[in-house]
């Protein structure tokens, strides 16, 4: 198939099991509506784009109804995520992509300046650049991946996933397996109680 596939990876925004790290400046129940607003407004940045199809890849399972209603408001297909820790199923995401297009972006759902244009941009760079893209965190991780050929699995082996080394070993591991990337600027997500303040006026 033609165009750049964009994977938006989330979780059921179920109480007390999703952004529990907003926690106690938010209660339960405000932190996974805060999740679940942060999800839609990547959909619509991914559909906003047009670089190609939308997939929610959902966690733990395809089953609950206000991701399946938020995906189809958004034109997205929704697939379970698979794999035993979040670097396998990254992994297995974006590998199972690339099968059928010849471009992948991946993201999360926690940046909410992960805007139309940065995904534009991240696909120009894998068109014209280099076969890998990555949009680091702020706080030392990363808000997006993307490729056009089959990812270096070193790069989601082992990785401190949540701590403020994943970008560093990330950038180790491509080097030792001698990659060539593209690095965007670096944007912020909102993971801890500090970042709210971060928040568009519109959240």
């Amino acid at each position: 198939m033609t165009g750049t596939a964009v994977l938006v990876f989330a979780r059921s925004p179920v109480p007390g099991q999703v952004k529990t790290r907003l926690m106690p400046g938010l209660s339960a129940r405000q932190a996974a509506l805060l999740h679940l607003r942060m999800v839609e407004r990547v959909l619509g940045a991914a559909q906003a784009s047009s670089v190609g199809p939308v997939t929610l890849c959902a966690s733990p399972d395809t089953t609950c109804p206000v991701l399946r209603t938020l995906a189809a408001r958004y034109g997205a297909l929704v697939v379970a995520q698979t794999g035993e820790d979040l670097g396998a199923r990254m992994r297995n995401a974006l590998d199972s992509a690339l099968e059928q297009h010849p471009r992948a972006l991946l993201v999360g759902s926690d940046c909410p300046s992960l805007d139309a244009g940065v995904l534009f941009a991240a696909d120009r760079a894998l068109r014209h650049i280099a076969p890998l893209v990555l949009v680091p965190a702020v706080d030392g991780g990363y808000v997006l991946v993307g490729a056009s050929q089959q990812v270096c699995a070193a790069m989601f082996s082992g990785i401190p996933w949540g701590g403020r080394e994943v970008m560093a070993t990330t950038r180790r591991r491509l080097g030792e397996a001698h990659w060539t990337w593209h690095e965007m600027a670096p944007l912020r997500d909102v993971d801890r109680v500090e970042d709210l303040d971060l928040l568009p006026a519109d959240f």
